[in-house]
């Protein structure tokens, strides 16, 4: 990269100082131009005129920068920017649109600077390498303020999340306990229509997270898998710790749930967060049995070796109903598999097989298709199953076909080791 020119810090400073000089017309227009292009930030009065504060905050701290030419690392993140953060935090307004509205500010803001800088008519060289430490300084800048805002926004969500819940969580246990519900009286005071079907999730993080913004993250995956579902209106949301969290998906008349959608989310998103689903309910009753299941789900979920990113109840339901005691499913399972219960990668080939197929109606030509092999290799492998277990595998074989969806979900969990 060519060394930078020697008078490109000077003509920035000129640059600053007249864009500065019209600051509060550089700031009105920024703010026009971003609530314009984002809908989530207009309507309130207050924030947007915190808004507009901001980014003239924000303006006239670069311009500052420009001029003097100050260290990025002495620089922190003006006030007002700070406060709207924690606005947009309280309010639930999403983290995207304030990630937006300083990408789109930016822009704004360096249309002015260029504009000036071309009025100045610098020399071709000299103007190039000022646009390159305007670009560069302004990067940075952006950079490390929303690095700065987001960690603002974050905690903020976790702590009004964690402040607003206690009364929510006290009515949704008295929902979820037995007996009759006033309706009329905790919709409201829910903000949730009981009245339609649910869909129960529990969402969590497998250890705490350092920033402590562990129920902002949980709560953006459930906001994001209600959007891919197009749910009528927002989620219940009710934390349980940091780090734990309960969720209800209001999906008004509809029974039907693209699963696909809801395992894109998560293969796509934050790759810390674990969820695991109910099955649609309906009503109050339907509330109450899809969290049962959900909660079941997870603690199904929490012992298995890997984690699953995703468990959906209906998937695993025989084995989280009967898996309240981990050590009496893995000595149930060695029953049932004997020495097949190895975890080696013969033995789990030869589980895949033995599964596929069951559940292909122990069709050899139907497995080897599923499996893209051969007719007599899938042959040798359930013969050789078969041999190890000690009895054949056969249709209607309910037993191993739990003991191999168990240990297909719990993995290593439920196994002996290849040396044991």
């Amino acid at each position: 990269m060519a060394a930078e020119h020697p008078e490109a810090a000077k003509q920035l400073s000129v640059v600053a100082e007249y864009v500065g000089s019209r600051l509060p017309e550089v700031g009105r227009d920024i703010g026009d131009y971003v609530v314009a292009e984002i809908p989530e930030l207009r309507g309130d009065a207050t924030m947007v005129k915190i808004l507009r504060a901001s980014i003239t905050e924000n303006a006239g701290t670069l311009l500052h920068v420009f001029e003097n030419d100050i260290p990025l690392e002495k620089v922190e993140g003006p006030a007002a920017a700070l406060e709207y953060a924690r606005r947009l935090a309280q309010r639930g307004i999403p983290l995207s649109a304030l990630i937006r509205a300083y990408r789109i500010g930016h822009w704004r803001f360096l249309q002015w600077c260029l504009d000036e800088l071309n009025r100045q008519n610098a020399a071709e060289d000299l103007a190039v390498a000022t646009n390159r430490r305007m670009l560069q300084t302004s990067f940075g800048y952006i950079d490390r303020v929303t690095e700065h805002v987001i960690a603002v926004y974050q905690h903020e969500r976790d702590h009004w999340l964690l402040s607003q819940s206690a009364a929510r969580a006290a009515r949704v246990r008295d929902v979820l306990a037995a007996g009759d519900v006033e309706l009329d009286r905790v919709e409201p005071a829910l903000g949730y229509r009981l009245r339609q079907h649910h869909l129960g999730l529990v969402a969590w993080l497998p250890t705490p997270t350092d920033g402590g913004e562990g129920l902002s993250r949980l709560h953006r995956v459930v906001d994001e898998i209600a959007h891919r579902l197009g749910c009528p209106a927002r989620p219940l949301f009710v934390p349980r710790d940091a780090i734990v969290s309960w969720a209800w998906l209001p999906l008004g008349p509809d029974t039907d749930v693209s699963w696909e959608r809801v395992s894109a989310v998560l293969e796509h998103g934050d790759p810390s967060v674990h969820l695991c689903a109910g099955c649609v309910g309906s009503d109050v009753e339907g509330f109450r049995a899809t969290h049962r299941q959900a909660l079941r789900a997870q603690e199904l979920a929490a012992v298995a070796d890997p984690v699953p990113r995703f468990t959906q109840f209906a998937t695993v339901a025989p084995i989280a109903l009967m898996a309240s005691n981990v050590d009496d499913i893995r000595s149930w399972v060695w029953g049932v598999l004997g020495p097949l219960a190895v975890d080696d990668e013969n033995s789990a080939r030869l589980r895949e097989t033995a599964q596929i197929f069951l559940d292909n109606g122990c069709s050899y030509t139907a497995t080897a298709s599923a499996q893209i092999l051969h007719k007599n290799t899938v042959q040798y492998r359930i013969r050789k199953a078969e041999e190890i277990m000690g009895h054949p595998i056969q249709k209607e074989h309910t037993d191993l076909e739990i003991a191999l969806r168990a240990v297909q979900y719990l993995g290593s969990t439920l196994l002996r080791t290849s040396t044991g």
